[in-house]
């Protein structure tokens, strides 16, 4: 992290990037003094409510992040920046975007987490947008302006008030990680609440906890011992001594509401590919929310790490990401499946990511985090089986990556890839289900 005291020496000069969090009040005017070269500013964490006017003076400027500060309207001094890429400004207190404020340029916006209740026209004019993240929001309704962002790949409308599903998203060409959980329009059936109560509630002082195993936006997931089971939750829970914890931290993520993950988590049941949840935790002291899970193997690992700035959408695979032609089928074939059954059971994923995939060295794989998973029982069947192609398109990607990362030239490759373009179709009602995908698949391997 730079210091104030840093670029207001000099000692910054020529700088790409500067982070400032240090309680700011007011843009420090010493930041103009790298109009020359600046392209990354971060002044998230601070206390501000306004940008300069002449903000385009920084005329390199790619990256702007303004998270956790005091602003109530998207400065509108950002739409003059015409060399912006992406534009963060999490959780603040914005209500207003004005239709100036929005670059045309801009290709990656963040505004999880205010107080919108409308978006400009003029975001159908970011035509170059991949990624749109309005979670945690007033939004009832999006422009039909939006219906021109044919290149839109990922949209977060989660945790809002619409009533309905803006029809036009469904047939964006290039969406395949859509986020719409916790709004009126798909609160869980009577169906989906009857299945999560039959779920097996595991009381808190069951449990003890031990090494934190990661942390993700929505929650902290720790190793813990699961006491025996004396029958007092009628559970009926198999005696196990090692398992995973899931603790959700409360607060709206930038994909949407922790209850909404849990809710999905619930309902999905057990599945062989997926990281299932097996109980509901009750009874902590502080009311945190959590749920039990299976301690996954050490030996799977994440196949990829998530998107760059550069890369906006997909995900950064380790150089050295190679697999056997059989491994990446049997991953492939495997995250089919899972897919297929969550759609089964009324329920899109949200965000169909390697970086959302645990895998061993043999290709079996385990689909996770449930962040962006929604319920679709209250939708029209037609809109949740467009829904569930828009998901088809992520697979189509993740098939993509497998083919680069196993024999370019082989069969499985090549079929990999066919299948692949099947999935990427722009015509969103060609594509196939993952019904239908797990059976390529389990034909390819014949």
């Amino acid at each position: 992290m730079d210091t104030l005291a840093q670029l207001r020496a000099g000692r910054l000069a020529g700088a790409q990037r500067l982070a400032l969090s240090c309680g700011l009040t007011e843009f420090p005017r010493e930041i103009f003094a790298l109009a020359d070269s600046l392209e990354v500013l971060d002044l998230s964490g601070n206390a501000l409510d306004a940008l300069p006017d002449d903000l385009e003076r920084l005329q390199k400027l790619r990256v702007l992040f303004c998270s956790n500060n005091r602003f109530t309207a998207l400065p509108e001094s950002i739409g003059q920046c015409t060399r912006l890429d992406i534009v963060g400004f999490k959780a603040n207190r914005i209500r207003t975007v004005p239709s100036s404020a929005l670059a045309p340029s801009l290709r990656w916006l963040i505004l999880s987490d205010n107080e919108i209740e409308t978006m400009p026209a003029s975001v159908g004019a970011c035509t170059r947008m991949q990624k749109l993240m309005l979670a945690g929001n007033r939004l009832s309704a999006l422009p039909d302006s939006m219906a021109s962002l044919q290149n839109l790949e990922l949209l977060r409308i989660s945790a809002n008030a619409f009533k309905t599903l803006p029809p036009w998203l469904l047939s964006l060409p290039r969406l395949s990680w859509v986020a719409v959980g916790g709004n009126p329009f798909c609160e869980p059936s009577e169906h989906d609440v009857a299945s999560s109560t039959a779920i097996a509630h595991v009381d808190w002082r069951r449990l003890k906890l031990g090494a934190k195993l990661g942390e993700g936006a929505s929650g902290v997931i720790y190793q813990a011992a699961l006491g025996s089971n004396d029958g007092d939750d009628g559970a009926g829970i198999a005696r196990t001594e090692s398992v995973a914890v899931k603790l959700f931290k409360g607060a709206v993520t930038s994909d949407g509401w922790p209850h909404s993950e849990m809710a999905a988590s619930l309902a999905a049941g057990s599945h062989p590919n997926l990281v299932s949840a097996q109980g509901q935790i009750t009874g902590h002291p502080d009311g945190t929310h959590g749920l039990l899970m299976a301690l996954v193997d050490p030996a799977f690992r994440n196949l990829a790490g998530p998107p760059s700035f550069d890369s906006c959408t997909r995900d950064i695979y380790p150089p050295d990401a190679r697999w056997s032609p059989p491994a990446a089928r049997r991953m492939a074939h495997g995250i089919a499946l899972a897919m297929a059954h969550l759609h089964a059971q009324g329920i899109l994923h949200g965000d169909l990511y390697a970086h959302n995939i645990l895998c061993d060295a043999d290709g079996k794989a385990l689909l996770g985090d449930f962040g962006a998973a929604a319920m679709t029982g209250n939708l029209d069947p037609v809109q949740a089986v467009a829904l569930q192609r828009l998901e088809v398109r992520a697979f189509g990607c993740l098939l993509e990556e497998l083919a680069v990362g196993c024999d370019a030239t082989g069969p499985l490759s090549a079929a990999l890839q066919g299948l692949a373009a099947s999935c990427l179709q722009l015509d969103v009602t060609a594509r196939p289900t993952f019904s239908e995908l797990e059976a390529a698949l389990a034909r390819a391997n014949a």
